[in-house]
């Protein structure tokens, strides 16, 4: 006869909660099968138990089976050895404590900069208990000793596992997250973390972005200055000007937008917050301004005047008094007094107000560079004839005169045709053209431009030489060359026959008069 005993206490056998194995039934959810089988050399048969719907409370312990003996004779009874039945019960999720407080998911773990932070993992009520490990980030780091597990006091079936790790607070750690990782197989997906952010405290350290490289110019250049500290806490920023009590800036950023030349001097940084102070960091600040001209106008110049054409000045003079002599159209215009220094190896220039300067008087002609008083062509192409007129007022009659002709601008006969006049660049001053087409050799010769105004006139020629194409000048120069050999020699020949001091004699010299004739 067989039977069961758990924690040393017989267990009968009740249906649907402790059956024999034998017995032909199907298993419930939630059965346990304990196996015993009698040695072969015994009489007997299977006795296994099913445990059905296993409970911490009622299954959990040490089983052992007891078979009696066959007769009281023969002393053959048998006692198994105890089984460890162990009912898994998920713990409850793990929880951080840091000196002695619990620290709930997602909060941080605080503690000073060189200091030593124990962190306590624990596991409760969990059956076997939990197999705990810590990770710094993604590193896996051990604890100061084994994890330890010891029954909980108001449950003594199920267990509570604890592990200890202690870590240098060190601000390269500030930011990192500490995971506890309890596993167990009765857990969903085998193991529940729980964690938190360390959050070093550290004093202040700074460094400066911003300072200047180059010169800062006056009311041209901004100024940004940053004073970043690396902080835990935030620090404070201040920003102090030598030699001034006031506070420049209680912010990270230090602006002067533009700078000015009294912005200049040394600036000095410093942070601090709840754990210390930091170093000192200064930037010196020089700016740089232009030149600027307090006033020019007429008999009040300062400084090198000069006058505007278009894009580009032409420089008249560099005494703080401007005397024109002789005045002509050329100097009309504005004229501008300018002041210049260097800031960054670049130019700043000042410059007045312009001053203008108008010239009243009779046209006139500006005489061209020597070089410019003669256009070439070639025969056949044409030819165009320009100058440049200056009057106030205005020409009342311009016209262009060659020989015994005369065209008024605005005209033209048969190859000529003179231009109205056209307003140039310049103030006053205007372009008139002669166009001569198909030009040939008669056409070689000056023409005169004249303008005429209510106050005078001016006249002025510029020369035309017409040329003969390439190819024709080269044959007539060889034509030429070879009729001037023939000649040369006739004359020799009938030189020598008079002096009688040629060999040929009667018709002889005639031949050789006919063959030089026609050899050529």
């Amino acid at each position: 006869m067989s039977s069961w005993l758990f924690q040393l206490k017989p267990v009968g056998i009740y249906a649907k909660k402790y059956e024999w194995a034998a017995r032909p039934s199907t298993p419930s959810g939630g059965s346990l099968h304990l196996d015993l089988h009698p040695p072969p050399m015994q009489i007997g048969g299977d006795c296994s138990l099913w445990i059905r719907s296993a409970t911490l409370d009622f299954d959990d312990g040490l089983w052992e089976c007891q078979v009696t003996a066959s007769d009281f004779t023969t002393q053959d009874a048998l006692t198994s050895q105890p089984v460890r039945l162990v009912v898994r019960v998920a713990p409850q999720r793990p929880r951080l404590e840091y000196e002695g407080t619990h620290v709930p998911p997602g909060h941080n773990i605080t503690v000073d900069s060189g200091s030593l932070a124990t962190a306590k993992c624990v596991s409760h009520y969990g059956n076997p208990p939990a197999t705990l490990k810590w990770f710094l980030g993604d590193q896996e780091i051990e604890p100061i000793h084994l994890q330890t597990n010891i029954t909980e006091p108001d449950n003594p079936r199920t267990w509570s596992a604890t592990s200890v790790v202690q870590l240098t607070a060190m601000r390269e750690r500030h930011g990192d997250i500490l995971r506890c990782l309890a596993f167990h197989e009765s857990y969903t997906a085998k193991s529940v973390p729980v964690e938190a952010r360390l959050d070093i405290k550290y004093a202040p350290t700074i460094r400066l972005i911003g300072s200047p490289e180059i010169d800062l110019e006056e009311d041209k250049d901004a100024l940004i200055l940053r004073c970043v500290a690396d902080a835990n806490p935030p620090a404070s920023i201040v920003w102090r000007r030598a030699g001034r009590s006031e506070i420049a800036s209680l912010q990270e950023t230090l602006q002067l937008r533009p700078v000015g030349r009294r912005d200049a001097g040394l600036y000095t940084c410093q942070a601090q917050n709840s754990v210390g102070t930091s170093e000192q960091l200064s930037v010196q600040l020089d700016v740089k301004y232009p030149p600027k001209i307090l006033s020019a106008g007429p008999d009040r110049l300062t400084t090198a005047p000069f006058i505007s054409h278009g894009s580009k000045y032409v420089e008249r003079g560099h005494e703080p008094r401007l005397v024109i002599d002789n005045v002509t159209y050329d100097y009309q215009g504005e004229y501008e007094c300018r002041a210049a220094n260097y800031i960054n190896g670049q130019e700043r220039v000042a410059i007045s107000e312009p001053v203008s300067l108008q010239v009243v008087g009779a046209p006139q002609i500006l005489r061209l560079h020597p070089s410019m008083h003669t256009v070439l062509t070639r025969r056949g192409d044409a030819a165009t004839l320009t100058f440049i007129v200056c009057a106030d007022p205005r020409p009342q009659r311009v016209a262009w005169e060659w020989g015994s002709l005369r065209l008024d601008a605005g005209s033209a006969t048969d190859r000529f045709r003179a231009d109205d006049l056209l307003q140039d660049a310049r103030e006053d001053c205007y372009l008139s053209t002669l166009h001569i087409h198909h030009t040939n050799e008669h056409d070689a010769r000056p023409y005169y431009l004249v303008v005429e105004n209510e106050r005078g006139s001016d006249r002025h020629a510029i020369q035309l030489n017409v040329e003969e194409p390439l190819e024709m000048s080269y044959l007539l120069g060889i034509a030429g060359g070879c009729l001037a050999a023939i000649f040369i020699l006739i004359c020799l020949c009938i030189y020598a026959l008079r002096v009688k001091k040629c060999c040929f004699k009667g018709k002889n010299w005639k031949l050789f008069v006919y063959f030089l004739f026609f050899s050529q």
